[in-house]
């Protein structure tokens, strides 16, 4: 088996249902993970949004996950007392998930769940970190990738 993440709330390549989106309850979905690469310290996650008009928008980020979890519950959220991860701050200038809003009339947006393994325990970032610096920061540490892609769109 090779390296991969889904959910429970939505198969690979279907729509996001509405909990997950920001007009819904804006909750984050559910992830799990396995197989991940000998080696791995850390996990990192990135949402994106590539069909977004002014190109790449970010969604979330949460970096230094440890390397013996396997999953992220529904409603992960900055803050939360029994996490220690770090949250990188979104293109809607938020530090923690904001889900699918494209904008109407726009057409169906591709949301790439990525979530990679790290050969560090931690990327050392400041709290108010952007997630394409988190990005940044994650790639030379970089081992193994996984993805999930959801879709939405907004008539």
């Amino acid at each position: 088996m090779a390296f991969s993440i889904e959910s429970p709330a939505f198969r690979d390549g279907d729509r996001i249902p509405d909990e997950y989106v920001r007009d819904g309850e804006n909750l984050s979905p559910p992830l799990t993970w396995k197989e991940a690469p000998q080696g791995t310290r850390s996990f990192v996650l990135i949402v994106e949004d590539p069909d977004a008009p002014s190109g790449i928008f970010r969604h979330w980020g949460i970096y230094d996950i440890p390397a013996e979890r396997d999953r992220l519950p529904e409603g992960t959220t900055a803050g939360a007392k029994t996490e220690s991860l770090g949250y990188g701050v979104n293109d809607f200038g938020n530090p923690r998930y904001d889900g699918p809003q494209p904008p109407k009339g726009h057409g169906v947006h591709h949301y790439h769940f990525r979530l990679a393994a790290l050969d560090v325990e931690t990327l050392h970032c400041g709290e108010k970190a952007k997630v394409a610096d988190i990005l940044d920061r994650a790639k030379p540490h970089v081992i193994a990738q996984a993805e999930l892609v959801g879709t939405y769109e907004r008539a």
